[in-house]
C-alpha cells in the first residue's frame, strides 16, 4: 500500500507520446503545478509494453526539466498485453480473510504471465448494493519483468516510484473528482484512443464495471491514409489533423431484432473471447489448450477480435470527402470494437448511457459525431481538466486547450494524493 502523498507527479507512458502532470493539494483543492508532454523515443513503447528503460527514462528527465516538475513522488500506470492483466470479477459476498484467500485462487487461475512470482493485487469495489449476495473486485496480475523495467524508468529520470497503477483506475479518479456530478448515476463507457491500442472501460459511479483493451489506434488511420494517398507517415499525419472531419461521414447500421437471444435462437457475441477456436492458456503464447468448459472463464482476455467483424454488427461508412474515405474501413472497424463492448455489457444485464472519448485518437475531427451516429449514444470530448486549477508556469494556455483531452491518465495518476 503507497503512502500517503500530498503531491505527485502522474506519468502516461504512451507508445507515442509521454505525458506528466504535477497535483500538489493546496488546502482542500488539488491544484496541477507542472504539465507537459513530449515524443516518446521511437521503438521504445508499444501495445505490448515498454521496452527501453534508458530511453524512455532520459525523455522523462527531459521532459521534467522542460516542465519544471520539482515533486520527487511518482505514480505511474502500467499498460501493454504484455505487461498487466485487468479484470473485474462479481464473487460471493465474504468477509475480509475469505475474499483474500478466494482473490489468490482467482489470481493464480488467471494469470497469463509464465514469470515466476508475479505482481499481484486486488480491491473490493464500492459497494452500491449491499444487501446483494454478490460482491465486486478488480484484480491486477503485472510481468515482474515489465514493473522492474517502469521502476527504472522512473529511476532514470531522477525521480521515486510511489505507486505503480492501472489506466481503468487511473482515469476512474479523474471522472470521481471532474464529473463526479456530470455522470452521476449514469453509466460512462470511457474510451481512451491512444496510438496503438484503445481501452473501452465503463465506469457507473466511478466504480469500474468492465475494461477491456483491444490493438487498434491513431495509428491505423494515419496509415490508412499513407496507403491510399502513397504519402509518409509524417505526411499522412498531417493531412489527417489538417484535413479530416469524420462528422460528414454517414452511418448505416443494421439491427437485430432481439442481439441477445430469446425466441430467434442468437446469442449475444462475447468480445473478449474467441469461441471458435481453442484458447491457450497463456494468452502470449501459441501452444493450444483445449477451450474452457466454464463459459465464465476469462472473459476479459486481452487477446484480438476476429479478424472479420460479424456483418450485422459493423457499421457501414460512406466517405464525405477523399481523406474520409481513406480512413473509412479502418472507422469501420473502430466502431465495431466499441459496439462489441458494448453489446457484450448490455447482453449482461447492463446499459451504457454515455460515451466520452480521451487520448491523442480523440483529437481526430469529428470522431465524437461519429460515434454518436453510429451508436446511437451520446458521446462527447472529455475534459479531464474540469474542477481543476491550472498553475503551471511553464505551459501556456494554447498548448493546454490544444492537448488537454491527452492528459486524462497523467492527471488521474496525479490525482492519487486524494484517493
Amino acid at each position: 500500500m503507497a503512502k500517503k502523498l500530498t503531491s505527485a507527479l502522474g506519468i502516461d507512458i504512451g507508445s507515442r507520446k509521454i505525458k506528466i502532470a504535477e497535483i500538489r493539494a493546496q488546502g482542500r483543492e488539488p491544484v496541477i503545478t507542472a504539465i507537459g508532454m513530449i515524443d516518446t523515443p521511437e521503438g521504445a513503447v508499444d501495445h505490448t509494453g515498454v521496452y527501453n528503460a534508458d530511453a524512455v527514462g532520459a525523455a522523462l528527465k527531459q521532459l521534467v526539466g522542460e516542465t519544471g516538475a520539482s515533486v520527487s513522488q511518482c505514480v505511474v500506470s502500467i499498460q501493454g498485453q504484455s505487461s498487466v492483466l485487468v479484470r473485474t470479477l462479481e464473487v460471493p459476498r465474504m468477509n475480509s480473510n475469505e475474499l483474500k484467500d478466494h482473490m489468490e485462487w482467482e489470481m493464480n487461475r488467471n494469470n497469463p504471465f509464465a514469470e515466476a512470482n508475479p505482481i499481484r493485487d486486488f480491491k473490493s469495489l464500492a459497494d452500491t448494493t449491499p444487501n446483494s449476495t454478490n460482491m465486486d473486485v478488480v484484480m491486477a496480475i503485472a510481468s515482474p519483468s515489465a514493473v522492474d523495467t517502469i521502476i527504472q524508468c522512473i529511476k532514470r529520470a531522477g525521480k521515486q516510484t510511489a505507486a505503480i497503477d492501472v489506466e481503468p483506475l487511473g482515469l476512474a479518479r479523474s471522472l470521481m473528482h471532474s464529473h463526479d456530478e456530470d455522470y452521476r448515476g449514469q453509466t460512462v463507457c470511457v474510451v481512451n484512443i491512444g496510438h496503438k491500442t484503445t481501452s473501452i472501460n465503463i465506469y457507473n459511479d466511478g466504480k469500474l464495471l468492465m475494461p477491456r483493451q483491444v490493438p487498434v489506434g491513431g495509428e491505423m488511420f494515419t496509415k490508412a491514409i499513407s496507403d491510399h494517398f502513397g504519402i509518409s507517415t509524417e505526411e499522412a499525419e498531417n493531412k489527417k489533423c489538417s484535413e479530416a472531419d469524420v462528422s460528414t461521414l454517414t452511418v448505416a447500421t443494421t439491427t437485430f431484432s432481439n442481439p441477445f437471444g430469446g425466441d430467434d435462437g442468437l446469442q449475444s457475441y462475447n468480445p473478449f473471447a474467441d469461441e471458435t477456436v481453442s484458447m491457450p492458456a497463456n494468452p502470449f503464447s501459441d501452444e493450444p489448450t483445449a477451450p474452457a468448459e466454464d463459459p465464465a472463464f476469462n472473459p476479459y482476455a486481452d487477446s484480438p477480435a476476429p479478424a472479420e467483424p460479424e456483418p450485422d454488427m459493423t457499421p457501414v461508412a460512406t466517405a464525405g470527402g477523399e481523406v474520409n474515405g481513406a480512413m473509412s474501413n479502418e472507422l469501420d472497424e473502430f466502431v465495431a470494437e466499441i459496439r462489441r463492448s458494448i453489446d457484450y455489457f448490455r447482453g449482461r444485464g447492463g446499459d451504457v448511457n454515455r460515451l466520452v472519448l480521451c487520448g491523442g485518437g480523440s483529437k481526430l475531427r469529428g470522431i465524437d459525431q461519429f460515434l454518436n451516429k453510429a451508436l446511437g449514444i451520446q458521446c462527447d470530448v472529455y475534459d479531464p481538466l474540469t474542477r481543476l486549477n491550472v498553475s503551471a508556469k511553464k505551459a501556456d494556455s494554447a498548448f493546454i486547450d490544444a492537448h488537454r483531452q491527452e492528459f486524462a491518465l497523467a492527471v488521474g495518476n496525479g490525482l492519487h494524493i486524494l484517493f
